[in-house]
């Protein structure tokens, strides 16, 4: 009796702990450097050398309490309930003259839209989900087609699974790159898609963690000039999971901001209210958001682009 009280306490402990959001390979890259906010803001006016195209590549529609906290003042004030809310799956198809194309996010793949099951999506994941609202515009294949080369990497803003659901058209050979801890650390809600990311990274190269430091400025929490050249900085800014990451591009264009799913709506956006339901840490979520709003409010040019919406 006492051994199955002991064991049961164990079963316990490790549930309510949770587990880590998948047991795929991780390693620390060796691209990009620890870079400062004023180093990238110095470099923030000046034209760079990157092309990028953002690419709608389904459309949905999801709980707006899981992307606005209601909670929030700003969105008391202006009466928000829950409803269905239109969104968005972008893919980010950017293009470094040496370096070649890289994608951030992935997209949709086919794949995923005409059977969930067989990508590792189980039947609670699919309902939870809501994958039949899923509207396929361009898959991460025709994604692929239309690129003038080949795929050098794929940078994750973070790992949720709208954000690798492209992974099944992705090459096996292709690097990808996570924020740290982004698929280590523990929570209860990785118990339920672990299967599901595990299966969708399956033979897939390692993930490679960015390697942040300290902002000297203390501004974010750490930054990493990607290609070495100031063209485009990763940017950590943890809250909606632990690894989110958001990117500054230099594109021949002006600056873009993409925020990942710190910020998925417009209107999130522009209230400086974070995502609800869907993050981890609501706090350091908008903290990170408001970083990221204070870098625009110092440098008005730059183009936002929002996780989940124009």
């Amino acid at each position: 009796m006492k051994t199955n009280f002991t064991l049961l306490s164990c079963a316990l402990i490790l549930l309510l702990q949770g587990c880590a959001l998948s047991s795929h390979p991780v390693t620390n890259t060796t691209l990009g450097k620890a870079s400062s906010s004023a180093e990238m803001e110095r470099l923030i006016e000046q034209p760079g050398p990157i092309q990028l195209e953002t690419i709608n590549s389904a459309d949905w529609s999801v709980s707006l309490a899981g992307l606005v906290n209601l909670n929030r003042p700003a969105a008391i004030e202006a009466g928000l309930k829950d409803r269905d809310e239109p969104i968005q799956v972008y893919a980010h198809l950017l293009k470094h003259p040496q370096r070649g194309n890289f994608l951030v996010d992935t997209g949709v793949s086919k794949k995923l839209v005409d059977d969930p099951s067989k990508v590792g999506l189980n039947w609670f994941v699919q309902k939870v989900m809501h994958t039949e609202k899923l509207q396929l515009k361009k898959s991460t294949a025709e994604i692929l087609q239309g690129m003038d080369g080949k795929l050098s990497g794929v940078f994750l803003t973070h790992m949720h699974i709208d954000h690798i659901s492209g992974m099944p058209d992705i090459p096996n050979d292709v690097p990808l790159y996570v924020g740290a801890a982004e698929s280590s650390a523990t929570s209860f809600k990785n118990m339920f898609v672990r299967g599901a990311t595990n299966q969708l990274l399956q033979d897939k190269q390692p993930l490679q963690e960015w390697h942040f430091q300290p902002d000297p400025q203390n501004k974010f929490e750490g930054i990493i000039d990607v290609f070495e050249d100031g063209s485009v900085f990763a940017i950590s800014v943890p809250g909606h999971t632990p690894g989110s990451t958001a990117f500054l591009i230099r594109t021949s264009h002006g600056p873009v901001l993409l925020t990942g799913d710190n910020c998925h709506t417009r209107w999130g956006w522009e209230h400086t209210v974070e995502p609800g339901d869907f993050t981890e840490d609501n706090d350091r979520n908008l903290k990170s958001l408001k970083s990221l709003k204070e870098l625009v409010a110092r440098h008005p040019q730059i183009e936002v682009r929002l996780g989940h919406q124009h």
